[in-house]
């Protein structure tokens, strides 16, 4: 259980959290409903981010920088740092090595560890993992293969950046070149469905308070701008399964696959954070900004359940900088 720093105020600190302006806002409603203040500080690479229409933005380090933490650490005490959430891969790391620096202190980061990220952030060691517990994922090469109807992932990449379809000879000789250990080469499901399911487990208790599932529609830039909830036993049980096997703590997004043709439901990935459409199912019910206070503060975590068909498309707005703001 932490202690909150400032009776009647609980205080965040978002990682690469630049455009996460409505979730912010639902940590600010959760917050009130516990008759709480919230503060929402973010920590970007620029501070003119549309995050500031909600808190006060820190021009910080990049994730990689080796005076990250010192950095942090000063933020967080500066400003009496409750919660620190990460919104993107790099951050994760961070926020994991940031918790493990500071055990004994108050600061709660609802992340897994440092090496259960890193697993999940390599392609290749992720799917062997998944593997050795039995959890079904695509056909999936590492010593040659099809020439054919394959898809080759970037070991270490994200937001479907670098994605390769493997259509003739040509281009397995040409992923294969670019060394084994590149690449995850798997099976392509042309016909098939998408579902991201946003996941909430007890960082202390283990318990698995939320798991919502939704359908992927509309993407931009690697972030779904349109997407669905629903409810599926099938997907349900698969994943409770693979959190169990996995042993991930705090917010964990699982993406999952279904061939349309057989019905088969696969596990693509898990990004061990806080996805960017996570805040379709707050909308839903399922209030994940509501149960990391709750788990911050050593609250009881409600099991909560996402009403099916409720669809969230996102969209643009304008966050003005005036020049006196500069």
């Amino acid at each position: 259980m932490s202690t909150l720093r400032h009776d009647g105020r609980i205080s965040l600190l978002f990682l690469g959290g630049a455009k996460r302006v409505t979730m912010a806002r639902m940590f600010k409603a959760a917050a009130a409903q516990r008759g709480l203040d919230c503060a929402i500080h973010a920590y970007e690479l620029d501070a003119h981010s549309a995050i500031a229409a909600e808190g006060d933005v820190t021009e910080g380090l990049r994730w990689s920088d080796p005076a990250i933490l010192a950095d942090l650490d000063r933020l967080v005490e500066g400003h009496g740092i409750d919660i620190i959430i990460p919104f993107v891969d790099s951050a994760v790391g961070v926020a994991a090595d940031f918790a493990a620096s500071n055990a004994t202190s108050d600061v709660f980061a609802p992340v897994s560890s440092r090496q259960q990220a890193d697993c999940m952030f390599d392609k290749i060691a992720a799917a062997e993992l998944f593997e050795r517990h039995g959890l079904p994922i695509p056909p999936t090469w590492r010593q040659g293969a099809p020439c054919g109807h394959l898809i080759a992932k970037p070991r270490f990449g994200s937001a479907s950046k670098g994605l390769e379809n493997i259509d003739s000879l040509r281009d397995l000789y040409r992923i294969i070149g670019a060394g084994h250990d590149k690449y995850l080469i798997q099976q392509r499901f042309d016909n098939r469905e998408e579902i991201t399911v946003d996941c909430y487990v007890g960082m202390r208790s283990g318990q698995i308070a939320a798991v919502s599932p939704r359908l992927r529609g509309e993407v931009s830039g690697g972030e779904v701008v349109r997407t669905e909830t629903l409810a599926d036993a099938e997907i349900d049980t698969l994943v409770r399964r693979t959190l169990v096997a996995t042993g991930l703590r705090g917010a964990v997004t699982v993406q999952l696959l279904r061939d349309l043709d057989t019905g088969h439901l696969m596990i693509m990935e898990i990004n061990p954070r806080l996805g960017g459409g996570a805040v379709a199912s707050a909308h839903a019910g399922v209030d994940l900004p509501g149960l990391i206070i709750a788990d911050c503060l050593g609250e009881a975590l409600p099991v909560q359940h996402a009403t099916p068909g409720v669809e969230t498309v996102r969209y643009l707005a304008d966050v003005v900088f005036y020049p006196e703001q500069k």
